[in-house]
C-alpha cells in the first residue's frame, strides 16, 4: 500500500481494501470482523448497554495517550459506568488524504492495544477518506456494547443522601496534557493524560457486593459537570478540595495558566457515589489496582437545593457552577 492516505482508499475499490487488510484487519483481527460483512454477528444477552461517541482531538498524539487510545478508553469507560461488562466495539475513521499511513497504523496499533487492556473486541467498522484540509487528519467516531450478566445490579445514577462521593485517582491530567501539547508547552517532566480504559476499577467495586448508587467517568467538564448534575435540584454536595487528588505537574499548569482543576477534563478517572458505611471496602478494592492507589473520598452528598460547594484549604466554601463555554476545546 502506499505512504499516504488517498482519495482512492475511501472509494471502496482495491486502495480501500489493500487499507483494511494491511492496517485494520492485523491489528483488529477477531473470529467476528474477519467475514467482513456489512454489520457483525454477536453473541449478546437478554440486556444491552449501548454508546457512541466522537474523537477529534488535536494534537492527534500527546504524552500518555493519542487519538486510539482515547477512543477505546472512552468507548470502555462509558458502558463500565453504566455497570455493563463492555464486549464489542465498531469504529468509523474519517481520514484526510495526504496523511501518513504510518500515522495511521501507529493509531490503530494503540487501539488494539487499549481494546486488548480493556478485554474488548473491535468487530465491526467504516473509513472514508476525505480532501486534504477537510479534517484535522484523522476523526474517528465508536459504538461500544456491553452485556449485564444475570441477575446483575444495575446502578440507579442518582446520588442518596449521606452518601460519599470517591475517585478512583488524580483529576486534570488528561485535559492539561492535550494543552500542553497543543501549545507546546515544554513542562518537564511532560504532563501525562490518564487515557485508559477503566472497566477493571468499576467491576472491582461492583464485585465486592458494593450497591454504588451513582458512577460517571467525568470527561468534559470534569469534576465540577458531573458533580453538578447529580446535585440535581434535590441534593447538595459538599467537596473536600484538599482531599481531592491532583498529580503535581498538572497541579502546576492549572496554577500558572489560572484554570480550575474542578473543570479539567479526564479519561481515565471514574467518580463513584456509595453510601458511607461502603466507602472503606470500595477505596480497598480500588487501590488494589496500580491506577487507583490515589482512590480518595473527596465529597459527600447531603439535602438541599443543588448546590454543589467545595471546602478550600482555608477551611472556607465556595460555590462550584455547572461549566459554561469551553475552557479546553478539542480534548477528546
Amino acid at each position: 500500500m502506499t505512504d499516504e492516505i488517498t482519495l482512492a482508499h475511501g472509494s471502496g475499490g482495491e486502495a480501500y481494501r489493500e487499507l483494511v487488510e494491511e492496517i485494520f484487519l492485523p491489528a483488529f483481527k477477531n473470529e467476528y470482523i474477519a467475514p467482513l460483512t456489512d454489520s457483525a454477528v454477536l453473541p449478546g444477552g437478554p440486556r444491552l448497554a449501548f454508546t457512541t461517541d466522537g474523537y477529534v482531538v488535536q494534537p492527534l498524539f500527546f504524552p500518555g495517550g493519542d487519538i486510539g487510545r482515547l477512543a477505546v478508553s472512552g468507548t470502555v469507560n462509558d458502558l463500565a459506568v453504566s455497570g455493563a461488562l463492555p464486549r464489542y466495539i465498531a469504529v468509523s475513521m474519517v481520514l484526510e488524504a495526504g496523511l501518513c499511513a504510518q500515522t495511521l497504523r501507529r493509531a490503530v496499533t494503540s487501539m488494539a492495544g487499549a481494546a486488548r487492556e480493556a478485554g474488548v473486541l473491535i468487530v465491526t467498522g467504516d473509513t472514508k477518506v476525505v480532501p486534504c484540509g477537510a479534517c484535522d487528519g484523522m476523526h474517528i467516531s465508536t459504538s461500544g456494547i456491553g452485556v449485564f450478566p444475570d441477575g446483575a445490579y444495575v446502578p440507579p445514577q442518582r446520588v442518596e443522601i449521606g452518601d460519599a462521593v470517591i475517585t478512583s485517582g488524580p483529576v486534570a491530567s488528561h485535559g492539561m496534557a492535550v494543552m500542553a501539547a497543543r501549545g507546546g508547552m515544554g513542562f518537564d517532566p511532560p504532563i501525562e493524560s490518564d487515557a485508559r480504559p477503566m472497566a477493571d476499577a468499576v467491576r472491582r467495586v461492583l464485585d465486592a457486593g458494593i450497591r454504588v448508587h451513582a458512577m460517571r467517568d467525568p470527561t468534559r467538564g470534569g469534576v465540577a459537570a458531573t458533580l453538578c448534575e447529580w446535585a440535581g435540584r434535590e441534593r447538595n454536595i459538599l467537596l473536600y478540595e484538599e482531599a481531592l487528588p491532583v498529580k503535581p505537574g498538572a497541579a502546576a499548569a492549572c496554577r500558572i495558566l489560572g484554570i480550575d482543576p474542578l473543570y479539567v477534563a479526564n479519561e481515565g478517572v471514574i467518580l463513584f457515589s456509595l453510601a458511607h458505611k461502603d466507602a472503606g471496602a470500595a477505596l480497598e478494592a480500588l487501590r488494589e489496582l496500580p491506577a487507583c492507589r490515589e482512590a480518595a473520598v473527596v465529597g459527600e452528598v447531603g439535602a438541599g437545593e443543588g448546590i454543589v460547594l467545595a471546602r478550600t484549604r482555608l477551611n472556607t466554601l465556595r460555590r462550584v457552577l455547572p461549566p459554561r463555554g469551553e475552557q479546553l476545546p478539542r480534548i477528546c
